[in-house]
């Protein structure tokens, strides 16, 4: 990740996995637009400065691209982006109409390569007045192979081109942001 992104790692502590699951909010590494140089692992499941606890979590793993301007959540910290840094991802495609048979893939580059999606990061106090760091993951609709694997709500993360990372986070976006991505059944 290091070499990829040309940032450093400044802690690996609380970082336990390699495979995520978000309702667990786990810190995973993400590059924020005040430090792009470094690489540090944020909660996973966006809490607003606002929040008074973290119930808000389980519905700030994403943001739709969409409404963010208008989501109180995220209208106020749209200016805070964020690179997450991952080599995949899983999704579920739907077999029937009612989801009881559902075939988990595995979403990467062709050469599982790391790649960005775009995000946006807060900082929170809990009770404690200690600081929370936590991002969301922004979303749009599925294109491509993901409209065929996320067949219910056509959904899929921003996935942000070696060219537009640093330009995502500066504020710009340029031309396309979605990579080549391929499923594999798992």
């Amino acid at each position: 990740m290091e070499n990829r992104f040309k940032a450093e790692l400044v802690t690996a502590e609380g970082y336990q996995s390699e495979v995520f699951n978000g309702f667990e909010h786990p810190k995973t590494p993400i590059i924020t637009n005040v430090d792009p140089n470094a690489i540090q692992l944020f909660q996973w499941g966006l809490l607003p400065s606002w929040a008074t606890d973290t119930k808000i979590q389980n519905m700030t793993l994403n943001a739709r691209i969409e409404t963010i301007h208008e989501k109180p959540s995220f209208r106020d910290i749209l200016h805070q982006k964020c690179l997450v840094l991952v080599n995949g991802f899983y999704e579920w495609q739907w077999l029937d109409d009612k989801g009881k048979q559902k075939q988990k893939y595995l979403i990467s580059l062709p050469n599982d390569e790391p790649f960005a999606m775009a995000g946006l990061w807060s900082t929170w106090k809990n009770a404690e007045n200690e600081v929370v760091s936590t991002y969301t993951i922004i979303t749009t609709e599925a294109k491509g192979i993901m409209r065929e694997i996320h067949n219910t709500k056509l959904r899929m993360p921003v996935i942000l081109t070696q060219g537009n990372e640093r330009h995502w986070l500066m504020g710009e976006t340029r031309g396309d942001l979605n990579l080549g991505l391929v499923g594999r059944k798992v």
